[in-house]
């Protein structure tokens, strides 16, 4: 990765205050750069790091105010925390590109596949399936009968897609992760033992669908468990049986969600909460982090807390809670006045 300033204002539309001929060779945090490397200032709080980091080139805002004069090069933009995502995204297209099916992994007769397909090593690909253009599968994945992957999918190392499922275009699938398990389901027979429920339905994603590391998607017991389009999903989520998200929804580590629960568009739902089965969770919600849900929720609300209320409702609350100590002390010297009157 060798750039010049020209070359990487040209890729973000920005504007060169500076050296134009100075190359990089390194992407670095702004705190901790080095000399050839290009780094950003996307939060004021590291405005100090402009002035002391030892970088060859910096993304800007096109608006901010220099407080000294700064001798290395910088380039202006809009919003530098998107015009680096441009750059990390613009680097990684110009990696190695991955293409062939490794001889170490195991592909059935029967399975189509789209040109440029990259098969790891220890892979398996099972009868039927489908693989579009362009997919990335790398080592250690196992995809069972029946599945379909739509173009330009990446699916890291150990990933497990059972039977049935669909994946669609342009989705990234991180380590670990497993689509298409059984739902938690059992039911109680005359001698009170448990006997397992039967799912029989799979797992869609559509596309633009991102999941992190160690996430288990479980199928539905009939139909589909649907994550629709553009959801991103963080590390070591749960998401149960017959469960729908809608558009664009983002949900951060640690989250679990019951069974058969609707959550809408453009949701935020915060780390470590838990939502219950068999809810309706509206459009633009947002769950702050470890909330526990238990009822419908309507649109464009913002809940918090354990049981999970209104979002102010629980702030204004909270300055009670944290006082109940000094509430209850004062209450007790009312009651002995009380009673000793």
């Amino acid at each position: 990765m060798n750039l010049k300033a020209n070359q990487i204002a040209e890729i973000i539309n920005g504007k060169i205050e500076g050296d134009g001929e100075i190359l990089i060779d390194k992407l670095s945090k702004i705190e901790s750069a080095e000399k050839g490397s290009l780094t950003f200032l996307g939060n004021p709080k590291y405005n100090n790091f402009l002035y002391s980091s030892k970088y060859s080139i910096i993304i800007i805002s096109k608006t901010l105010v220099l407080d000294q004069p700064v001798k290395k090069t910088l380039i202006r933009v809009e919003n530098p925390n998107e015009a680096f995502a441009i750059l990390l995204n613009y680097f990684s297209k110009n990696k190695k590109i991955l293409s062939g099916i490794d001889e170490k992994s195991s592909i059935s007769d029967s399975v189509k596949y789209g040109e440029d397909l990259y098969l790891g090593p220890f892979s398996v690909c099972k009868e039927n399936s489908v693989l579009g253009k362009n997919v990335k599968i790398h080592s250690q994945v196992f995809i069972g009968e029946n599945v379909s992957i739509g173009n330009n999918t990446i699916i890291f190392p150990g990933v497990k897609v059972y039977d049935n499922c669909i994946i669609g275009n342009d989705c990234i699938i991180h380590a670990n992760t497993i689509i298409g398990s059984d739902g938690f389901g059992f039911n109680l027979d005359k001698n009170g033992n448990q006997i397992k429920v039967i799912h029989n339905g799979n797992v869609v994603l559509e596309d633009s669908v991102e999941l992190g590391a160690n996430c288990t998607i479980d199928k539905a017991t009939l139909g589909s468990t649907i994550i629709k389009k553009g959801v991103k999903i963080d590390n070591l989520v749960q998401i149960a049986h017959n469960v729908v998200i809608g558009e664009n929804t983002v949900i951060a580590a640690l989250v679990g969600i019951a069974g058969s629960t609707t959550i809408g568009k453009n949701c935020m739902i915060g780390g470590q909460a838990g939502i219950s089965g068999h809810l309706n969770i509206g459009d633009r919600v947002m769950i702050q982090a470890a909330s526990a849900v238990f009822k419908n929720i309507k649109s464009d609300s913002s809940v918090m807390g354990y049981p999970a209320i209104n979002y102010r409702d629980y702030s204004r609350s909270y300055v009670h809670f944290k006082n109940l100590p000094s509430i209850i002390k004062s209450l007790d010297k009312i009651f002995k006045f009380e009673k000793n009157a």
